[in-house]
């Protein structure tokens, strides 16, 4: 049974974390602003604007130091993700959830986090949510309806979306616990103590900055591993900032993934707003929903 972490009130506390990449922390200042106009609490770690010099939002153990704080702090009801890149993965497995298991709370942000997701999910079954992180509301984009669906999710308002229908969707009705993300993380975890169990749920994917025949041979290992057999559903997002090879691989992106998904029974949905780009809905990892796709639009709705 899943657990689901308390939902977030006037006063809370909201921790700012950068467990990956590194983020200067003037750019987070608008979410940390808009946060604070919501009623919370704002707690900003020593990661975001740290004085790192290379890549990460400082050293291995001082993300995992301030991640691990964040988790035990029963003063802190959620914690934001500064942002993705690279770095969850060097250090998830010095992680400690004794603490968190007992008292969870929501662990928010995408890219490199669906790490973070995929772990507590698959060894603890709590929910998390899968959403815009502080960048994203930059550029008036604080006002949009995809952080205006994370502000929803963490009230405790049951998500209930709709996007277009496209060519390539497989018409159905799908129910079932919400799993998934950015789909190269999905696919480094296959083997690991966070790899994800996809049979009788909904699976969501994205991903952005892949040549096109990376994008095939990632999901030919979902394949191989059987991540796409027995699913419930299937929830295709979208793939940005795609690359091609000198020699052309000869398909568009969507249908290098139609390619490989239409053998299969199950509903399929493409082109759904959960991306790295600004269309990104709030959508909690673990929760039950309900997909239905049908030939004017498609509906995603928490149950």
């Amino acid at each position: 049974m899943i657990k689901i972490p308390p939902y977030l009130k006037k006063g809370d506390t909201i921790g700012i974390t950068c467990p990956a990449g590194y983020m200067a922390k003037e750019k987070a200042q608008t979410c940390i602003d808009t946060l604070q106009q919501w009623g919370f609490e704002v707690m900003v770690g020593k990661t975001l604007g740290s004085k790192s010099l290379d890549y990460f939002s400082g050293t291995d153990e001082e993300r995992l130091n301030e991640l691990q704080a964040m988790l035990d702090d029963d003063h802190i009801h959620a914690i934001l993700c500064g942002r993705g890149g690279y770095g969850v993965t060097r250090i998830i497995d010095q992680l400690d959830f004794t603490r968190f298991k007992k008292k969870p709370k929501w662990v928010i942000g995408f890219s490199d986090i669906t790490v973070l997701h995929a772990h507590i999910f698959s060894n603890y079954k709590i929910a998390s949510i899968h959403a815009p992180m502080a960048a994203a509301f930059n550029n008036g984009e604080y006002k949009n309806e995809f952080i205006a669906s994370l502000h929803k999710t963490i009230l405790g308002k049951k998500a209930n979306y709709k996007c277009a229908a496209h060519p390539f969707n497989k018409k159905g009705i799908a129910t079932g616990e919400l799993i998934g993300g950015n789909l190269s993380l999905l696919v480094h975890l296959i083997g690991t103590p966070s790899d994800i169990k996809t049979k009788g749920r909904i699976l969501f994917i994205e991903d952005i900055g892949e040549l096109i025949y990376s994008t095939d041979r990632m999901l030919q290992q979902l394949k191989r591993s059987s991540k796409l057999d027995m699913l419930a559903g299937l929830i295709i997002g979208g793939f940005t900032d795609v690359k091609d090879t000198d020699r052309p691989f000869g398909k568009t992106i969507e249908e290098v993934i139609n390619d490989i998904v239409k053998e299969y029974d199950y509903p399929v949905c493409f082109n759904f707003p959960v991306s790295h780009e600004k269309e990104n809905y709030a959508l909690k990892i673990g929760a039950q929903y309900m997909l239905k796709i049908g030939k004017k639009n498609v509906q995603l709705s928490e149950l």
